[in-house]
């Protein structure tokens, strides 16, 4: 369903969109067919869906000027630390699924790493639990892996020099951009935590936020990029930018050294493989848990063939009891591959999907702690905030990518980098910190994911790729939302592969949310008819309105998909962003 946009709101997007294209050199190709969240837009060559529309039309930029679509995912990634500070960045890490027209595959883990001085227990005695010490603050700070990622993801498969790929946030960051309301909001709300550390004078001026229609203008971070520009990797992890890094730790009781810094590397992995009823997909695998739970949580529901009308109680239990199981895997099971085998294998099995289905009661709920102890296999398993940004990318040769990217919380853990102009990320917490514990987004995980010297903390980030019958790359989806990225991703590729939705009705269709633990099956308002919540409160749910952040949103998607003379890009309703291709 299109979404009206407020004029006001309307008006300084297109204000934002003429600073940029004013900033940047002329050029003879017509402007790139654009749409705003909540909206689709189609192109026949090539599209780009992201949390923020300048950082959407840098990557229109590359791929007009000869890149693909890496070249225009690294420019979308360094675009999104400029334009939107609140998740894009250079100070945290991220996931990267690449599938290029030859059929090859790729995923790339930049997620970050705890720190050498790190301990299982840092975070354990009361002082810590009462400051928050892994939410906020230096000691909540794990290695930034983002440049790594990006720099490595483009030796790899990029055509431009990555100076040219970084131009648009160069500049972006040099001669500056309209704050535009979404951005004036996050900071507005976020204010607590920015007033605390040193990004409080860029963008609390006076003690007060930058609102929407003000030019935000970042030399530091200007000088970052082009040092990163100029040097790849030894910009950002040697030098001046790590210097200051390791400074701002050492005078907020930090654990991350130059000596961090330097050793810290990505990671190429496997990619996931699944199908779901012809359907390939293609996964991050971990230190991701994400692609495993989708896939898991598929290959559960496509036992029950077909699927019941979505958002009825019948289809809405099979879903949340799937989503229960693949998630008690996830929070028992699953960690940084470097440091224990996992049965990664097991959890994608098919075999395996159908012992989980055959636990599920077609006419009841089952508990958290009932389906443990139901669950096949149970010899294998161990004890045991909220936002990212995620964007897809396909260009005109069919390569295609899914990046997802974070801080962990809004802003990360506070902490700026005034010498460099960059946020820090706060992804000590997505650890097992404390056993048995919820962490920030409620989930409580298992001694797999426990704190560990240069350890990969677990994530629920699940950038994914899925072909057509074909082999045709078809949709190119991720979101943000910590674990709720999971269930979201899961409603929208059912809505595309079972029900045969339009991608922008999928996307933007409401959704429910249920990890396991807490034990609740939580649903956005309107998702469920009031006659559904009580057929599902009968069969012994406990039920509650998702209320996660303002308006209740469970997840925030951001998708690509082949349509007939083309492709389409949706950026979802409930966040701002733009998708843009030409």
């Amino acid at each position: 369903m299109m979404r009206r946009v407020p004029f006001a709101a309307a008006l300084l997007t297109v204000l934002a969109v003429l600073a940029v294209l004013a900033a940047a050199p002329a050029r003879a190709q017509a402007p790139a067919p654009r749409a705003t969240a909540g909206s689709a837009v189609t192109a026949p060559h090539a599209m780009i869906a992201s949390n923020s529309e300048l950082a959407s039309a840098a990557g229109v930029e590359v791929l007009r000027e000869g890149g693909n679509a890496v070249d225009a995912a690294v420019a979308v990634g360094f675009a999104l630390a400029v334009t939107h500070p609140e998740a894009g960045n250079i100070g945290g890490g991220g996931f990267m699924v690449i599938r290029m027209a030859d059929g090859r595959t790729a995923a790339l883990d930049y997620r970050e790493m705890a720190p050498h001085a790190a301990t299982r227990d840092m975070y354990a005695d009361s002082a810590s639990r009462a400051a928050k010490a892994s939410q906020e603050g230096a000691r909540a700070v794990g290695v930034p892996g983002s440049v790594a990622g990006m720099v490595t993801a483009h030796q790899e498969f990029g055509r431009l020099p990555l100076a040219k790929v970084m131009a648009p946030a160069i500049r972006l960051a040099e001669k500056g951009f309209v704050v535009d309301t979404a951005l004036a909001r996050s900071l507005a709300e976020e204010a607590h935590l920015i007033a605390r550390f040193a990004g409080a004078k860029l963008f609390l001026p006076g003690g007060k936020p930058l609102a929407a229609g003000q030019k935000l203008v970042q030399p530091a971070l200007a000088r970052t990029l082009k040092g990163i520009a100029q040097h790849g990797r030894k910009g950002f992890y040697e030098g001046a930018v790590a210097k200051a890094v390791a400074d701002e730790m050492k005078k907020d009781g930090g654990l991350i050294t130059l000596e961090d810094l330097r050793e810290y590397h990505p990671a190429w992995r496997e990619p996931l493989a699944g199908t779901y009823r012809g359907w390939q997909i293609i996964g991050m695998p971990p230190s991701s848990s994400g692609g495993i739970t989708v896939v898991e949580t598929l290959n559960i529901l496509e036992t029950f063939a077909p699927l019941p009308p979505a958002r009825g109680a019948a289809e809405t239990h099979l879903l949340a009891e799937s989503l229960r199981r693949a998630f008690i895997d996830r929070n028992a099971l699953l960690g940084d591959p470097d440091f224990a085998p996992l049965p990664v294998a097991l959890l994608l099995s098919k075999p395996y999907a159908r012992e989980w289905a055959a636990t599920i009661a077609r006419d009841s709920a089952t508990s958290t702690v009932e389906a443990v102890r139901l669950a096949p296999n149970a010899g294998v398993r161990g004890g045991e905030p909220t936002n990212t940004t995620s964007y897809s990318v396909v260009d005109a040769k069919g390569n295609a990518v899914a990046t997802t990217t974070t801080l962990n919380d809004l802003y990360g853990s506070g902490v700026y980098v005034a010498a460099a102009g960059f946020f820090l990320n706060d992804e000590m917490d997505d650890f097992t910190s404390r056993p048995g514990e919820p962490n920030g987004f409620g989930l409580v995980q298992g001694e797999r994911n426990a704190i560990a010297p240069g350890k990969r903390m677990l994530s629920a980030m699940a950038p994914t790729i899925v072909l057509d019958s074909l082999g045709r790359v078809s949709l190119v989806v991720g979101a943000r939302g910590g674990p709720r990225i999971i269930t979201s991703l899961v409603q929208v590729m059912l809505g595309v592969m079972e029900y045969g939705m339009p991608l922008v009705d999928a996307v933007n269709a409401p959704r429910v949310h249920e990890q396991a633990l807490p034990d609740t099956l939580k649903y956005e308002e309107g998702a469920l008819a009031p006659a559904v919540v009580d057929s599902l409160t009968a069969m012994g749910y406990a039920m509650a309105v998702a209320h996660f952040q303002p308006g209740g949103f469970v997840g925030r998607v951001f998708a690509v998909g082949r349509v007939k003379n083309g492709w389409v890009g949706v950026v979802d309703r409930r966040t701002s962003g733009g998708a843009a291709g030409y």
